[in-house]
């Protein structure tokens, strides 16, 4: 299977676009993507098609600094659970390095790294994809918000020795200059940034010495395996195609970046098809989506991808024994009565 990226990687990236006067979902649709996959950031979606859309949307805006304006709508909480862990621990060496450590957790595209020698640390940035494509715009954002999140582990005012870029420098290079100063440089060995390594041993100023064990309690249940399953990560793009009306194993298949049969393949391994996961998928959400008053029976059928009402209403029945609104009048029921 193809890395995921989590949908926090495009945070801002619908608002960036309209700003830019570019259609951000026609840009989605072309690499398989919707807006509404947007919305909840915990989402796990394809690595291959965020760094196209990126470059994309690049050359429709006429933007060659989109990665770097992308990044700038980024913030620490981004990075999904992690991220308070991370920000508890008591330095800039252990927060970085936890963050490295557990990059899967939030992007399995990513593969940063930490070196030391020579009273310099080199933050080295690197896309693995699987597969060769132009990923000028990703790359950018990655180290981008990396030069961020050390701005919030040091002070606002910190500046790195040097960033750098592999690919050349663009046209105009003036918000290069404005977000990294005058240490931006092009056409160098590798991405990434420089710094003095006696940074690495100053306290994070986001740390709170007192919540420091709390978070390292509650890092132990979030830590997760870098071993996803592919059960798992269909489960999720089914979740996040439902709405879309465009959930098919075809579609999933697309956003993975490998083609249908070898999502068959690997399902089967497991003991589980395409059919499965989105039958079982539908029915947790539907417990949900049903029980809940304000949402219209109408809407729940849109959310769960079906053509129409009736269908959901004879598919809901076939699983549950009942019409949906005799369910939702069940659990209204019990509800009053637990009160």
């Amino acid at each position: 299977m193809k890395p995921l990226v989590r949908t926090a990687a495009l945070s801002g990236y619908v608002e960036l676009c309209r700003s830019l006067g570019i259609d951000p979902q026609a840009l989605l649709k072309s690499v398989g993507l919707d807006t509404a996959a947007l919305v909840v950031q915990d989402r796990w979606i394809s690595g291959a098609a965020v760094v196209q859309v990126l470059e994309l949307s690049a050359a429709a805006s006429g933007h060659e600094d989109f990665g770097v304006l992308q990044a700038e709508f980024r913030r620490f909480s981004n990075l999904g659970p992690i991220s308070l862990v991370v920000r508890e621990e008591p330095d800039v060496r252990s927060a970085l390095e936890l963050l490295i450590r557990h990059q899967h957790m939030f992007n399995e595209v990513l593969h940063a790294r930490l070196q030391e020698g020579d009273g310099l640390a080199t933050l080295k940035v690197d896309l693995l994809l699987g597969e060769a494509m132009q990923t000028r715009q990703a790359t950018e954002l990655a180290v981008t918000a990396f030069h961020r999140i050390l701005r919030a582990f040091l002070h606002p005012g910190w500046h790195p020795l040097s960033v750098w870029f592999t690919h050349p420098a663009p046209a105009d290079a003036s918000t290069h200059r404005r977000v990294f100063d005058s240490a931006v440089e092009f056409d160098q060995k590798f991405n990434g940034i420089v710094f003095y390594a006696r940074d690495l041993d100053a306290p994070n100023a986001m740390a709170d010495p007192l919540l420091h064990e709390y978070a390292r309690q509650y890092m132990k249940p979030i830590t997760t395996s870098q071993d996803t399953t592919a059960a798992d990560r269909v489960r999720e793009l089914i979740e996040v195609l439902l709405p879309s009306g465009r959930c098919s194993i075809e579609q999933v298949a697309r956003s993975l970046g490998v083609d249908r049969r070898t999502v068959h393949r690997h399902l089967a391994a497991s003991g589980e098809t395409f059919s499965s996961l989105l039958n079982a998928t539908r029915m947790h959400l539907a417990e949900q989506f049903v029980a809940n008053p304000r949402r219209s029976l109408t809407e729940i059928s849109d959310l769960l991808g079906f053509s129409s009402l009736s269908a959901f209403s004879r598919w809901f029945r076939e699983q549950f024994g009942c019409s949906p609104r005799a369910w939702r009048t069940g659990a209204s029921r019990q509800r009053t009565d637990r009160d």
